[in-house]
This record gives C-alpha cells, sequence and structure tokens, in this order.
C-alpha cells in the first residue's frame, strides 16, 4: 500500500511568494496529498487552512525556526494548528545550536519544551535533521543524544533520507531504527560528493563513500538514492507520510519541473 506524499514547499519557495493559492493549486495537479510548509508568505494562517481545504492537500507540517518557536512558543505554534497542521518541525539550526557548542544543551532542554507546548496544541514536534547532527558526543551520534534525551511522546523523527546518507548511514536501516517513533520520512535525492561550498561535517570521519562530480541535490529518482529501499522502511517504521524536498533545482529544471519529475517517479515505481 503506497503512502501518502507530500512536498515541501520551501523546494518551490519562489513560486509560492508570488502565488501561493495558485502554486498550491499546481502541486495538487501533479498528484501530491499534501504540504509540508517552511513560512506562511504574508498569508493568514485561517486563509492558509481554506486554500488547502479548497484545492484538497492536507496540511500535514511546517517547517518553523527554531529560535522563532523558542522565543514565542504558543504565539508561533498556534498559528500551525490553525492551519491544521498535525506536525510542527524543528528543521534546521544555526552554527551556535549545534551539537559540539554550548548551545546544544540548551537546544535540547528546548525542544522538551517545545514537545509540551505543540501536544497541548494538538500538535507532535519533529526534528529534521542535517549532517552535523552525526558527530559523536560520548560515542553517540548527537542526533541520537536528542532522540535519547527526550521522551518519544514529546519529539517524534523527520529523518531526512539525503542527510543521513551523506552523515554516512544507510538511509533505510536508519529509519528501521526509529520505528514507532518516525511518522514523516523527507525523500531527497542527490548526486556527488560533499564539496567546498556545502557546510562541513564536524569532528566525524566521513563514512560515505567518495564520489566524482560536485555535490547537488536532484529530483527524487535522479540520484543515488535507493527509493524502493527507502520506501519499504518507511513502511516498516510505521510512517504516515513521506515527504518530497529539494532544496535547490537542477539538472536544468525549473523548481516545479523538479518536483513534478519526483511525483511521477514515485507514480512510477507505485508509490
Amino acid at each position: 500500500m503506497a503512502l501518502p506524499v507530500a512536498v515541501q514547499v520551501y523546494s518551490v519557495r519562489d513560486d509560492a511568494k508570488a502565488d501561493l493559492r495558485g502554486t498550491l493549486q499546481k502541486i495538487k495537479n501533479m498528484g501530491y496529498d499534501g504540504v509540508e510548509f517552511a513560512g506562511l508568505y504574508d498569508n493568514d494562517p485561517a486563509d492558509i487552512k481554506k486554500m488547502c481545504e479548497d484545492i484538497g492537500l492536507v496540511p500535514i507540517s511546517a517547517h518553523v525556526p527554531y529560535r522563532d518557536m523558542v522565543a514565542a512558543p504558543e504565539a508561533v505554534l498556534s498559528q500551525y494548528a490553525v492551519i491544521g497542521c498535525k506536525y510542527v518541525v524543528v528543521p534546521y539550526l544555526v552554527e551556535e545550536d549545534r551539537p559540539g557548542t554550548e548551545g546544544f544543551a540548551a537546544v535540547i532542554e528546548n525542544v522538551k519544551m517545545l514537545g509540551a507546548v505543540a501536544k497541548k496544541l494538538g500538535m507532535t514536534l519533529l526534528y529534521h535533521n542535517h549532517d552535523f547532527e552525526f558527530i559523536k558526543i560520548d560515542g553517540k551520534y548527537a542526533l541520537e543524544v536528542l532522540y535519547d534525551e527526550v521522551s518519544p511522546d514529546l519529539l517524534k523523527t523527520e529523518l531526512d533520507v539525503c542527510w543521513v546518507n551523506v552523515g554516512g548511514e544507510e538511509p533505510a536501516a536508519y529509519i528501521r531504527k526509529y520505528t514507532g517513533r518516525a511518522p514523516v520520512v523527507h525523500l531527497k535525492d542527490f548526486y556527488g560528493e560533499k564539496s567546498d561550498d556545502m557546510y562541513e561535517l564536524i569532528g566525524i570521519e566521513k563514512k560515505a563513500p567518495t564520489r566524482p562530480g560536485n555535490f547537488e541535490f536532484r529530483p527524487v529518482g535522479s540520484g543515488l538514492q535507493d527509493f524502493p529501499a527507502i520506501l519499504a522502511a518507511a513502511k516498516d517504521a510505521g510512517a504516515e507520510w513521506v515527504v518530497v524536498e529539494q532544496d535547490k533545482p537542477s539538472m536544468g529544471l525549473t523548481p516545479l519541473e523538479c518536483i513534478e519529475k519526483s511525483r511521477n517517479y514515485l507514480k512510477s515505481i507505485g508509490n
């Protein structure tokens, strides 16, 4: 049975900024079931809820800047409750908050607090990883420290399979590690090796193999990832949704063409 597929609106952010309703309609027409927001583009949350209802897209989740949430937890998170999001997500940490800095201990405590606020508002907090969480703290990945320190009823995973791979782990196996705690999985493809214009892994030997060519994000199914294995693992782990994300377009395609290519690939393999 196929998993419902959403797209992270950040993938087509310029289109969304210019015309959110029109962009959401295009996303629906491509065959997506839902959307994950990253910004409201100066729209009222109630209006976004109505857009999604009118078009027939599920507003499954939203990436919300960590520091914005910490500064005004209820005010910020309540906007996404109005939209109808089931999940809100810590999407990224600035350098001062990352593992390996003094700020990471505060992140763990703040995530506990944000998880409780989200729960009170009827939502669940997720954490979306990059590669910098794959440094070791006392022999354990920082990402695993976070998930060990925060109760599963306050924080679940949104594993990004690109960054899991770049961090040196095999995505399907890593998803299964969080069976029962992995409601949303980010599908992201790539090609090439980490290059100098990306932020570097901190303090961990790179286990991912060296590959020719500069690193680039690619439409799902157009890069190096084994998506049949990843989707099987997501189902085994109890995922409710998979979310397509492509940070930057590639292969000579526009952002909208990239996400359409991703959706068509997933249909071609039965999802």
